[in-house]
């Protein structure tokens, strides 16, 4: 009776994965066969450290493969969610003559449901990219002048004409320091892949032409949104 995994791209399949390798090198008996290989399909990418067995038997079905393709590849569409795979019982596979080679169409047209489940899988890949470059951040800044006479109408503006991608300014007002100084208290929103807050301040702010008015700039609070 053939042995059945399913959802080798979730936790679960894993799992159940690493628990039927307990003991075992190979899916069917002592060497790589066929099962290894469609198995070794359905498996998006190197089980993590949580799945010690499926992990080591990963690494050994690829060592394999390499030495036995170790022309230089240009790139394949893995599918991105894995069909139910079958593999038969080791007694089953030691019994079963050798197939012919030419049953194995590694390189052979995309079937409709393996586009699906690239598509599934691209679909799946832009999502993620788009959930990691989201990330943001708030930032409170003190704007320090040169002094009193500086024109603080002047240095706000020469704050707010820095654009950048993911750089979005917000409130802000002025705070007396002493001696009828005064420093721009201001809020920026950042998308944490696209800007960096000390370069800002030390490319951006401190340097001409904002420098004219600008003194300074200290990080008051930094806060993940």
């Amino acid at each position: 009776m053939a042995i059945t995994f399913s959802d080798l791209h979730t936790e679960s399949g894993l799992k159940s994965l690493d628990e039927f390798l307990s003991g075992k090198s190979y899916i069917s008996g002592d060497g790589l066969t066929r099962d290894d290989i469609k198995v070794y399909a359905a498996v998006l990418e190197k089980p993590g450290d949580s799945f010690p067995n499926a992990s080591q038997w990963y690494d050994a079905v690829s060592a394999q493969l390499a030495a036995s393709f170790p022309g230089e590849a240009v790139g394949v569409r893995v599918s991105g969610k894995a069909s139910p795979v079958e593999a038969a019982p080791a007694e089953e596979a030691k019994g079963a003559p050798a197939e012919d080679d030419d049953d194995i169409d590694l390189f052979g047209d995309e079937t409709e449901e393996e586009k699906k489940a690239a598509e599934e899988r691209e679909a799946a890949k832009k999502a993620s990219s788009k959930k990691k470059e989201s990330g943001k951040s708030s930032v409170l800044m003190d704007v320090k002048p040169w002094d009193d006479e500086t024109d603080m109408k002047k240095l706000e503006e020469a704050v707010r004409s820095v654009e950048m991608p993911g750089l979005l300014w917000g409130a802000s007002k002025l705070v007396p320091v002493g001696y009828g100084i005064k420093k721009l208290h201001i809020m920026l929103t950042i998308v944490d892949d696209l800007v960096s807050v000390d370069d800002l301040i030390e490319e951006r702010l401190t340097v001409e032409p904002c420098n004219e008015f600008i003194q300074s700039c200290d990080i008051v609070a930094f806060n993940k949104i």
